[in-house]
């Protein structure tokens, strides 16, 4: 079969990885420039030269065997290490959160900074709309998004899986990225759940990280949510006070600063489900059918390319 799959993130991915094996082909079709999703990783230029900040998942977890078997893989090829700083299952990408994604989406047909915008059916044939661009036909579709995305693209085939999209809410997250002039030796690597930080991580001390002073600190949602509409900015200088706090220390100023704002950081959970409709050839995938963790959204996609494949 031909098959196109909207988003490129691990659970497109994972779903697209089973396909090919199968000797189906695959295009994926993503809004983003480049690989990431969940793990991305963000490059900007700073006083210091270019400086890469793990901007969005701080690590990912690997406990199933068949995500621990695939991330093994990513070990021995350099792509992934362990990082028990923040838990006995915690790995990261390497050199930076987003490098096994851009290995994977190297080996596939992806169509990057194509942001899809409606999905049509002519008798059997799937079209996939990009602006006034029509791509197709596929005989196949599946939907890898977050659920917010999801729903209006699945609302006209298939009104169950819309409703499903539907019921999950994602919570917000503002992630800040810093760079300082020199080491914050009283702070360790790794800080969890204090005040509206829910992870505050010296980014410098990754593994295959470059030489630097880099952290990045990312608010909880309800604090996400209350400062949903400040400036970058303003959003910076507070939690780098409240990284301060969590020290009990006062913060030098930094050398560089900016935060992201995350829209659909956190699905607010359901249990796993398996989205596949058979007879329109229309599935499903994501973080947000298996409660929002990396691991569980390759889980997702990779389950449903084994229900495709049949």
């Amino acid at each position: 079969m031909q098959i196109a799959i909207v988003g490129a993130g691990i659970a497109g991915l994972a779903c697209a990885e089973w396909l090919r094996d199968a000797h189906h082909s695959t295009t994926l079709f993503d809004k983003a420039r480049g690989a990431g999703g969940r793990m991305s990783t963000r490059r900007t230029t700073t006083p210091r030269g270019d400086i890469a900040f793990d901007h969005g998942a701080t690590h990912f977890t690997a406990r199933s065997r068949e995500f621990r078997s695939l991330v093994d893989q990513w070990h021995m090829q350099g792509l992934a290490a362990p990082w028990p700083v923040a838990g006995a299952h915690a790995w990261v990408g390497t050199p930076s959160m987003n490098a096994p994604l851009k290995a994977q989406a190297d080996t596939h047909d992806v169509r990057w900074s194509s942001p899809v915008t409606a999905l049509t059916r002519d008798g059997p044939n799937w079209w996939v709309h990009i602006e006034a661009e029509r791509h197709g036909p596929y005989d196949a579709i599946v939907v890898a998004i977050p659920s917010e995305q999801a729903a209006p693209l699945l609302s006209l085939h298939d009104f169950d899986m819309a409703r499903a999209a539907m019921s999950v809410r994602s919570h917000p997250s503002w992630t800040a990225m810093y760079l300082f002039a020199k080491p914050i030796e009283i702070f360790p690597d790794f800080i969890r759940g204090v005040g509206p930080i829910t992870y505050a991580v010296r980014n410098s001390a990754k593994p295959a990280r470059a030489p630097g002073e880099t952290w990045v600190v990312q608010a909880d949602w309800a604090w996400s949510e209350k400062h949903l509409t400040r400036d970058p900015a303003l959003v910076c200088d507070l939690l780098l006070s409240a990284l301060g706090e969590a020290g009990g220390t006062a913060m030098p100023e930094p050398l560089h600063a900016d935060a992201h704002r995350w829209l659909f950081s956190q699905p607010s959970g359901r249990d796993p489900a398996l989205l596949w409709n058979r007879d329109i050839r229309l599935g499903a995938c994501g973080d947000w059918l298996s409660h929002g963790f990396v691991e569980y959204a390759w889980q997702s996609g990779n389950a449903l390319g084994q229900a495709i494949v049949g």
